[in-house]
């Protein structure tokens, strides 16, 4: 599958690796061009490539990985009906992210009662909107080897296909996608200030004897 990122940060290098170790290609895309994206292609390896936003929109999951306050930009210019857009922001209303209760509270109630990804489903109107890999720090993942946790990314939507296809991705590269239901109820869940953000859980199996 090819993956295109909006965004070309920390969470788009993390789970770009996490992909490509699974055989997926990943573009990556970022407001300062191509050009500028030249190492971190080179870092990534052959199955990473850099792009315009409209190259990484064209692949078939696109993960919008910018900051909150980039977002509406980042979104602007391209027609997203029918597109499989990921969610991965997380709605820091201050210009430095402020985690601390106050703060989250703060970014919580300038949402008036709409979730994040609700907000960004207005911003991109038509996409099949998920939200996703926005509930942990990126620091948590850092394992690309074979044997690493299999770290629970939850995820969100209302397009029952679309939901179903990056819970396939994410389930590809050894991490576990966990359906939490609807773009309100489970956006609400996992968003900033929700129950289960910032939750670290591993799946594991257990064996009945």
């Amino acid at each position: 599958m090819r993956v295109g990122f909006i965004g070309a940060g920390r969470m788009a290098t993390t789970i770009g690796r996490h992909l490509i170790g699974a055989g997926h290609e990943v573009v990556l895309s970022s407001s300062r061009g191509p050009e500028a994206l030249a190492g971190l292609v080179a870092d990534l390896g052959p199955a990473a490539s850099a792009g315009s936003k409209q190259e990484a929109a064209g692949c078939d999951v696109v993960i919008l990985a910018t900051n909150w306050a980039d977002a509406p930009e980042a979104l602007k210019g391209i027609d997203w009906r029918g597109r499989i857009l990921v969610d991965g922001t997380n709605a820091h209303m201050d210009e430095k992210p402020d985690v601390s209760a106050a703060g989250v509270a703060r970014s919580v109630a300038a949402l008036e009662g709409r979730t994040s990804s609700e907000t960004v489903a207005a911003m991109a109107p038509g996409a099949r909107l998920v939200k996703s890999i926005s509930n942990m720090p990126m620091a948590w993942i850092q394992d690309f080897s074979p044997q690493k946790p299999k770290t629970v990314l939850f995820v969100s939507g209302d397009d029952r296909d679309a939901k179903a296809l990056v819970v396939e991705l994410i389930d590809s590269t050894g991490l576990v996608a966990l359906d939490l239901g609807s773009l309100a109820d489970g956006g609400a869940m996992q968003q900033l200030g929700g129950p289960l953000s910032a939750v670290e859980l591993h799946f594991v199996r257990r064996i009945v004897r």
